[in-house]
């Protein structure tokens, strides 16, 4: 399967307008943003958990990075609230569930093969004060690529030249960039070579927000 895999080309998607599907395992529904490949894919996608839904245990061979978007989502490391960013690099095992609900932005596949660091960090707790109205916390940051949150206030600018392609998920607010209004779960990817020039809305814009990372991007080596 392959779902907006040319990464030469702007993507938007307002994920609040899919559909749920049903993924293999009961009570886990999903919304799939971009894909290379069926089960086993490079994939970003929003998942959503039904209560005392889970998944099975299993291996992140190609590792897994995700955001815990509402609810709490649960594995056997311990209980993650709305606001955690976790990478699980490859090789990592869990058993992932939650026991209230919950709905994660998740990207599998993704990871440079020899990452071994796994970590989870309270998105806001990380953020600085705000320059020009945006406060903005790197989550992680190698050579293949950088990872960010932001809070940005009501009518600043949200601007970036960083090489490597553009990849964005506004999880408040809202933001306006190349004449489309991206509102909670929208997601945008720019293509290698395109900067960043957006505006937050009237109720500012929290943004979770990852550069440098499409050069990279192909189908699981499985």
């Amino acid at each position: 399967m392959e779902l907006n895999a040319d990464f030469t080309s702007r993507v938007v998607v307002h994920a609040d307008q899919l559909d749920w599907q049903a993924s293999p395992m009961k009570g886990v529904d999903r919304r799939m943003l971009d894909r290379i490949g069926g089960e086993v894919a490079r994939a970003t996608t929003i998942v959503r958990y039904a209560p005392g839904s889970h998944f099975s245990a299993h291996t992140h061979t190609g590792g897994e990075e995700f955001v815990v978007l509402d609810g709490v989502f649960q594995d056997e490391h311990g209980d993650f609230p709305a606001g955690t960013y976790v990478r699980n690099p490859p090789t990592s095992q869990h058993t992932p569930g939650s026991a209230e609900g919950c709905t994660i932005f998740v990207k599998l596949w993704q990871f440079d093969l020899d990452d071994r660091t796994q970590f989870r960090k309270d998105m806001s707790a990380e953020l600085p004060p705000a320059s020009d109205g945006v406060a903005t916390a790197t989550l992680h940051s190698d050579q293949r690529e950088v990872v960010t949150y932001s809070d940005i206030e009501p009518g600043a600018a949200f601007t970036s030249d960083a090489p490597g392609g553009h990849e964005l998920l506004i999880i408040g607010g809202s933001l306006t960039e190349g004449g489309d209004t991206l509102t909670r779960n929208s997601w945008l990817r720019l293509p290698e070579g395109a900067s960043l020039s957006a505006v937050a809305g009237a109720d500012g814009a929290k943004v979770w927000m990852k550069t440098g990372h499409l050069p990279h991007a192909k189908a699981p080596s499985v």
